[in-house]
């Protein structure tokens, strides 16, 4: 018998919220706020998990088909995903699940526990497999989003199973890029503001999504991979002003993730024109995407005045997290975060998913 631990990182995203899903790149960090699963091998077919963080206990049998009975039931996903992959199972298995990073805030907690399960699954299934990240990447996508037919990216997953800062463009097929650039030290701030993660993604995706098919109806080419921003008044006619206004918000954040990337390639790196940059993308989500909260705000606002270098909204909107930048004094910055209403977590960019240790009992 053998009792294992694996350990996966929340996430900010940098560049590109509300992106990935439209086939478009996106910059993100995973984080030092983590998911750990600390569990060991069963004689039987039971799956036992505690969850004290949440105060709940998840068991079920280890059967050849196992039911869902609601939504986001990744446990069970993530072995369904496991067994159609060609992993096998002899017994179940008893773990504890904790985890520093904000739940439903938008920092990637529900990803970060799947990429820590497949992990975790492959290391404890029959073939005793060690995956690459990013195979386990691809297999928690399925398992959170594919098998319940969610509407986020593949960012979240890709990030916590690879680690430090990543490019991802999904477009015209995956193409992942770990980004060099050692950045310094964040401040994340949880407005402690519940948030509808999924209504808000498939509000604005399907918003974005209604606006392609009216343009493209009478400018068949059209492709937001492609179109020029300086170009967009030609479609003007097809569209209202409210979707005008989305669709240039959603290049001009296409655009700015494009440019984000080049100051990643370029040495020095500007620490300074990054926090900048961070703010603007900020005030296209909250201006035009309008996903940021009057509270988050004000916490960006105070950490910009505290020294923060730029801020920006965590995660799809509504509520949740911000993030800011600051190298300079983060405990002042965290200060002002908090006095503005926020809990706040001084954090680094963190590797990816791994194993933490390993006992053969």
């Amino acid at each position: 018998m053998e009792k294992l631990i694996v350990s996966s990182p929340g996430r900010v995203c940098l560049f590109g919220e509300h992106q990935d899903y439209l086939n478009l790149p996106v910059i993100a960090s995973a984080i030092s706020l983590r998911i750990f699963i600390d569990g060991k091998k069963r004689t039987d077919n039971l799956v036992n998990i505690d969850l004290p963080d949440i105060e709940a206990n998840i068991k079920f049998n280890l059967n050849d088909n196992i039911k869902y009975s609601a939504k986001a039931e990744y446990f069970k996903s993530g072995i369904n995903v496991m067994k159609r992959n060609g992993f096998s199972f002899t017994g179940g298995f008893d773990c504890l699940v904790k985890g520093n990073i904000p739940i439903k805030a938008g920092s990637s907690s529900s990803s970060a526990l799947v990429v820590a399960w497949i992990n975790f699954l492959s290391r404890m299934s029959d073939q005793e497999a060690v995956l690459p990240p990013e195979k386990i990447a691809e297999l928690a996508y399925e398992a959170e989003v594919a098998e319940f037919n969610e509407s986020g990216g593949m960012m979240d997953q890709f990030t916590s199973a690879i680690g430090s800062v990543i490019y991802l463009n999904p477009y015209p097929n995956i193409q992942i890029q770990k980004l060099d650039q050692e950045l310094k030290t964040f401040v994340l701030g949880d407005s402690e503001t519940p948030k509808d993660t999924q209504q808000i993604l498939a509000g604005v995706k399907q918003k974005v999504i209604n606006i392609v098919k009216l343009v493209q109806k009478e400018f068949p080419d059209f492709s937001l991979q492609t179109v020029n921003y300086r170009k967009l008044d030609i479609y003007s006619s097809e569209l209202d002003p409210d979707q005008m206004e989305l669709l240039k918000g959603t290049v001009k954040n296409r655009d700015i993730t494009i440019e984000a990337l080049r100051a990643f390639q370029t040495e020095p790196f500007d620490h300074q024109k990054f926090g900048i940059m961070l703010y603007v993308h900020h005030e296209i989500l909250n201006n035009v995407l309008k996903i940021s909260t009057p509270k988050i705000n004000s916490m960006i606002e105070a950490a910009m005045d505290a020294g923060a270098y730029g801020a920006k909204i965590n995660g799809s909107g509504g509520g949740g997290c911000m993030f800011a930048y600051a190298p300079e004094n983060p405990e002042k910055v965290a200060e002002a975060i908090g006095k503005a209403g926020g809990k706040s977590y001084i954090i680094n960019s963190d590797k990816g998913t791994s194993e933490e240790m390993k006992i053969n009992l």
